[in-house]
């Protein structure tokens, strides 16, 4: 998330630092409330169908003609912060996201129909990628006429460029998927320093036989790689326009739009790449003339902006931060203002994490399940604005997401069974005064967060020891494996939509270790196995394989007590046309939009 981090730790460190998140559904420029896969969890069950994977046809540009549409003007946009990264390198957070796919290009991207519904494309491919070898290997073919913002033509060169440079220790935070499908756990030893001094991948593993063609040879099959390539960290670098680390203050475009200035911290102006061709592009559009970032105008001054819709705030649109929390109801309960919204789930699920070296009798772990008042929990956080109580670990943004799901009746008791949990507490047999350790992020959600959590576990008879972390280093800390505390809340979001990577990187036994997001050191010989058939299956035969793995975890281990899921609302100047929430983004849908008057 943050600004999210696309479906991982960060992303969630980034919901705390942000703060409350919000509604559901989805209003048309029209004002008109549109039946949305977000208004409710039953539409989100029933509209999202598992993602397809595109042919050329389906690939080729331009874009669909969004109604109405109307070519010119500036878009201005507001942030609370500057954009985490510019290096694609480096893009594993949401605000960068955005920012991406107005700027790079990666071999795929996600097309997303009226109902939300997504496809893999290619995008400067010419179709989702062709597998053989029983999926181990996978074969791109470049369209023709990619060009970099200063015109140079792209070849299978940047892509192996791109790859490579992934390995050298300067990029640090952006995803590691394909490096880990190639090289193992240990990629960087494989080419330490990148590309940078001469040295390259062997093509039994990374292979350019001519300038348009690149093909990845893995040693299983890997059936989620289209996905994985549509990640913004997986956008093209141009070899001959690489800086290294300096190229995250300057990178060279290869999208409709390329930067023309940048002030770090507080602005960024974004101007069309005339070397963007949208006959190669069936996703984008290039209807405005640019951007104006200005990252400087915290949450509340955003909303209040928007609401009063005052000159150029007419033209502006919320990035990725939300509707201020105390604002809320000002936009709601207005028609005019909340005409002007995007809203939607977001891909994160919050959790109590169970320290499982610590609290080891499951009967324990599922009575403080019971007892959490995940609705009070909602409530300190935006309230139904904020979130919604979650009866599994898979969020309403995964295709095949199942509303009825409900192991323990957090849906028909959304302030907990303190009967059910004392009756499994007296069964374990635990002594009232029994000390308990919470861990708890040092922000206001955290803190609102905490009393409620140990009001709960007092009723228990336990002695609740809350702990305070600053937030900065809060994953950091839960992350490590002899962390001294028994339980903490944590969240997390798929990085593409598919199941795999929530029960992978969270619930995988053999990626147990410091500094990994698995936080409750669950190591079930069963999961792992379920995990490693799952990885191997396209993503329709996949689904049933995770649900498997999701209900054993959670109705036979329960490592991690589900409480909420995460919601967003989002303001939108009235001169601004096309504006909708993205299934893909969990914003507003960067490409579709415009000026109504430019």
């Amino acid at each position: 998330m943050k600004p999210i981090r696309s479906r991982s730790v960060r992303a969630v460190v980034a919901i705390a630092a942000a703060g409350s998140l919000a509604l559901t559904g989805c209003s048309s420029d029209s004002g008109n409330e549109s039946k949305d896969r977000a208004k409710t969890q039953d539409d989100a069950a029933s509209q999202q169908k598992p993602v397809q994977y595109a042919d050329a046809a389906a690939s080729n540009g331009p874009a669909a003609a969004v109604a109405g549409a109307k070519s010119g003007g500036t878009i201005n946009v507001y942030m609370q912060s500057d954009l985490s990264h510019m290096d694609p390198g480096q893009i594993y957070v949401s605000d960068a996201g955005q920012f991406a796919n107005l700027v790079h290009r990666g071999l795929t991207n996600f097309q997303e129909d009226k109902n939300g519904n997504l496809t893999v494309v290619g995008d400067i491919a010419t179709d989702s990628g062709q597998s053989s070898d029983g999926g181990k290997t996978w074969t791109y073919k470049l369209k023709k006429g990619i060009k970099d913002e200063d015109g140079n033509a792209i070849t299978s060169a940047d892509v192996r460029h791109t790859i490579e440079r992934q390995y050298a220790k300067f990029i640090f935070d952006g995803p590691t998927y394909v490096q880990t499908w190639l090289s193992g756990a240990d990629y960087r030893k494989d080419l330490p320093d990148g590309p940078f001094k001469g040295k390259h991948l062997p093509d039994t593993v990374l292979e350019t036989p001519d300038d348009e063609t690149v093909v990845f040879h893995f040693n299983q099959p890997r059936p989620d790689l289209p996905q994985a390539l549509s990640m913004a960290g997986y956008a093209i670098v141009p070899e001959k326009q690489d800086t290294q680390a300096k190229y995250d203050k300057a990178p060279a475009a290869l999208g409709p739009y390329k930067i023309s200035e940048y002030k770090a911290g507080k602005s960024l102006k974004l101007v069309k790449n005339t070397n963007w061709d949208p006959k190669t592009d069936s996703v984008r559009h290039q209807y405005v003339d640019g951007y104006n970032f200005t990252t400087t105008i915290d949450q509340a001054s955003q909303t209040k902006r928007l609401i009063a819709d005052q000159g150029e705030a007419k033209n502006a649109i919320q990035w990725t931060d939300p509707v201020d929390t105390a604002q809320i109801q000002d936009v709601v309960t207005d028609p005019v203002v909340n005409k002007r919204t995007v809203k939607g789930y977001q891909p994160y699920v919050w959790q109590l994490s169970f320290n499982l070296d610590k609290v080891k009798d499951k009967k324990i772990r599922d009575a403080i399940t019971y007892a959490i008042p995940s609705q009070a929990m909602v409530q300190a956080d935006g309230g139904r604005y904020g979130g919604e109580i979650a009866g599994g670990l898979f969020a309403p943004t995964l295709p095949g997401f199942d509303a009825k799901y409900d192991p323990y009746g957090k849906l028909k008791a959304p302030n907990g069974d303190l009967k059910k949990a004392q009756e499994l507490i007296k069964e374990a047999g635990v002594k009232k005064g029994t000390k308990l350790t919470y861990a708890y992020s040092n922000t206001p959600r955290g803190q609102a967060q905490q009393v409620i959590i140990k009001d709960a576990l007092e009723k228990l008879g336990y002695d609740v020891q809350a702990k305070e972390i600053d937030r900065a280093t809060f994953y950091e800390q839960v992350g490590k494996l002899k962390n001294p505390y028994d339980l903490y809340m944590t969240g997390w979001g798929q990085d593409w939509p598919s199941q795999s990577t929530v029960v992978t990187p969270v619930y995988d036994g053999t990626q147990v270790a410091d500094g990994s997001p698995n936080y409750s050191h669950i190591n079930d010989p069963q999961v792992n196995k379920l995990i490693e058939e799952a990885l191997k299956l396209e993503p329709a035969e996949a689904a049933a394989k995770w649900e498997e793995a999701h209900k054993r975890i959670l109705e036979e281990i329960n490592p991690a007590a589900p409480v909420y899921y995460s919601k967003t609302i989002q303001l939108f100047g009235s001169n601004i046309g096309g504006a909708k929430y993205s299934t893909e983004s969990s914003y507003i849908d960067i490409n579709n939009v415009f000026l109504k008057k430019p």
